[in-house]
C-alpha cells in the first residue's frame, strides 16, 4: 500500500513544496488537510492550519519543515501521541552564519559609527578594539549556534556559550548553570541569541539580563521574536547601556509600521530573512528522515514536547 502523506503547510510556496515530495517520495500519495482521508502515515507541517489534523488520524510521525516547532506545537488539533522530527540544518546554518558574521564585524569594526562620520564629512580614524576583549556570546549552541561558532572561529573572537546542563562545545567557553548566566553576560560584547521558544524562553531577553551585558553591547536575534521584550531594549539603547541591535524576527510580523524599531538609529532589522528554508534540501532531508523510519531505525531530530524543541 502506498504512503499516505498529508502536507499541512501554510503559504505560498504550497506548490514547490509538493513537487518537490512527489519527486522525492515518487511511491507516496500526497493529500491537503481538506481532501485528507481519515488515517495517513505522516504529515509534513508547517504553520499548519488550526484544525490540521482534527479530521485525520496520523500513524506514524510529523516532520515539521523548520527548526522551530513552535508554531506545531500551538496547534490545538496535534495529536499527542505521534513524535515530531524537525529539520537540523538543511541549508539554514551558512545562511545564519552569514547573517551573524556581518553583525558581529559591523560591531567589532564601528562601522556604524564611521557612517556617521560619513554623513557629516569627518575624517576621524577610531582606535580599534582589542579583539581578545571582544566576546561573541551564543544563547543557544545547538546544531545551528554550532555551525555558526564554527564559521566565526577563523577570525580570533572569543567565543562563548551558555548552557543550562552541562555540556562542551569544540572552540566555545561553555558557562553551564544559572550561576554563570551573569559571568557569560559580563563578558559577551555581542549577544547572539539562537534559542528556540518556549515558555522558559518568552521575554527572556529582558531588561534585567540585558543589563548584564558590557556597555555599548550588540545584541543579535536570529530566533524568536517574543524572546525579546521590545521595550526593554529600545530603553537600554536610549539609555546608551547597548550600543545596537540587530533584529531579524519580531513578536508580531510583519512588524507594524508605526512600530520604533523601524527608525531607531541603533537598531538594524531584517524581514525574517536570516535563514530562509530551502525547499530542495529540506525535502530531501526529511525525506531521508522517512526511509530510516520505514527500515525501523530512529532518525535525528525528534522533538522533546515538554522542552519546545
Amino acid at each position: 500500500m502506498a504512503l499516505r502523506v498529508l502536507l499541512a503547510i501554510r503559504g505560498d510556496d504550497l506548490a514547490a513544496w509538493r513537487d518537490a515530495f512527489v519527486a522525492q517520495l515518487p511511491d507516496a500519495t500526497f493529500f491537503s488537510p481538506e481532501n485528507a482521508p481519515a488515517e495517513v502515515d505522516f504529515v509534513m507541517a508547517w504553520r499548519p492550519p488550526e484544525h490540521a489534523f482534527a479530521r485525520t488520524r496520523v500513524m506514524r510521525a510529523i516532520f515539521n519543515l523548520g527548526a522551530g516547532v513552535d508554531a506545531l506545537l500551538a496547534s490545538p488539533s496535534l495529536p499527542r501521541e505521534v513524535p515530531i522530527y524537525r529539520l537540523e540544518d538543511a541549508g539554514m546554518a551558512i545562511q545564519m552564519a552569514e547573517y551573524v558574521l556581518y553583525a558581529v564585524l559591523r560591531a567589532y569594526r564601528e562601522f556604524d559609527a564611521y557612517a556617521a562620520a560619513q554623513r557629516e564629512s569627518l575624517w576621524r580614524r577610531r582606535p580599534r578594539i582589542a579583539k581578545e576583549a571582544f566576546g561573541v556570546g551564543f544563547l543557544g549552541v545547538g546544531v545551528l549556534g554550532q555551525a555558526v561558532a564554527r564559521a566565526l572561529a577563523p577570525l580570533g573572537f572569543p567565543l562563548l556559550g551558555y548552557a543550562r546542563t552541562p555540556r562542551q562545545v569544540r572552540g566555545v567557553r561553555m558557562f553551564i548553570g544559572a550561576a554563570m548566566l551573569g559571568p557569560f553576560l559580563r563578558e559577551s560584547r555581542v549577544l547572539v541569541c539562537l534559542l528556540p521558544s518556549t515558555s522558559e524562553t518568552r521575554n527572556l531577553l529582558s531588561r534585567e539580563l540585558l543589563a548584564q551585558l558590557p556597555r555599548g553591547a550588540h545584541v543579535v536575534n536570529i530566533a524568536r521574536g517574543e524572546i525579546l521584550c521590545d521595550d526593554d531594549l529600545l530603553a537600554l539603547l536610549d539609555e546608551g547601556h547597548l550600543g545596537g541591535a540587530t533584529l531579524d524576527v519580531f513578536a508580531e510580523e510583519p512588524l507594524p509600521r508605526d512600530h520604533r524599531f523601524w527608525h531607531h538609529p541603533g537598531i538594524t532589522l531584517t524581514p525574517h530573512v536570516a535563514a530562509v528554508t530551502l525547499v530542495p534540501e529540506s525535502v530531501e532531508q526529511v525525506a531521508a528522515k522517512l526511509r530510516s523510519i520505514e527500515r525501523g531505525v530512529e532518525p535525528a531530530g525528534r522533538v522533546d514536547r515538554r522542552r519546545g524543541y
